[in-house]
């Protein structure tokens, strides 16, 4: 499981949904969603 932080809870959460994902300069990244208030999150690192 990936955590990260939910910027509208202010605090860090697991990530529910978390897929692994490439951004445009190559480097591995995280998005999911929030469990608590489903507010996508995003985490810059390998999965």
């Amino acid at each position: 499981m990936a955590t990260g932080y939910c910027v509208k809870c202010r605090n860090k959460r697991e990530i529910k949904g978390a897929k692994p994902t490439v951004m445009k300069n190559g480097k591995p990244a995280v998005s999911g969603t929030c469990p608590t208030c489903n507010t996508k999150m995003f985490r810059i690192g390998k999965m």
